[in-house]
């Protein structure tokens, strides 16, 4: 994608264009948003869990299986197989949702546990797609 700088005279004097200051990028957003393009795979957010921390049910999920995981990053896992969003307490080995309504899920020794990568970007859909069946608000 490319953004097209618009170069606008109103013809009135001493105003300049709103349209004035922008310019060219020459990133597309494949390059702007995945960062390892081989490991990264999307994911549709699902529930109210993490609307704390800035993602929101029907979310596009950008998950990188190339970034070792940190405390306090938000992940995809699979833990007992099902697919969650969580915040990853290393420390603790705790998944914790970002609101309090819901309670920290406990990482025991005997659950099948699996981080699939680290959400390294979200994306929100505001208005409805021809192109794609994921952006349907």
């Amino acid at each position: 994608m490319v953004i097209t700088p618009i170069l606008i005279e109103a013809g009135i004097t001493g105003f300049e264009s709103p349209a004035a200051e922008y310019t060219q990028l020459s990133l597309s957003l494949d390059q702007l948003l995945i960062e390892h393009p081989q490991a990264t795979f999307l994911g549709l957010a699902n529930g109210d869990s993490m609307n704390q921390v800035g993602i929101y049910d029907g979310d596009i999920l950008i998950v990188d299986r190339a970034l070792t995981p940190r405390h306090m990053d938000v992940v995809v896992t699979t833990y007992n197989g099902n697919f969650s969003c969580k915040l990853f307490d290393q420390h603790r080995r705790l998944l914790l949702s970002a609101s309090e309504q819901y309670p920290p899920i406990a990482i025991e020794r005997l659950d099948s546990f699996l981080i699939e990568g680290v959400v390294s970007r979200s994306i929100r859909c505001h208005r409805t797609s021809q192109f794609s069946h994921v952006c349907t608000r």
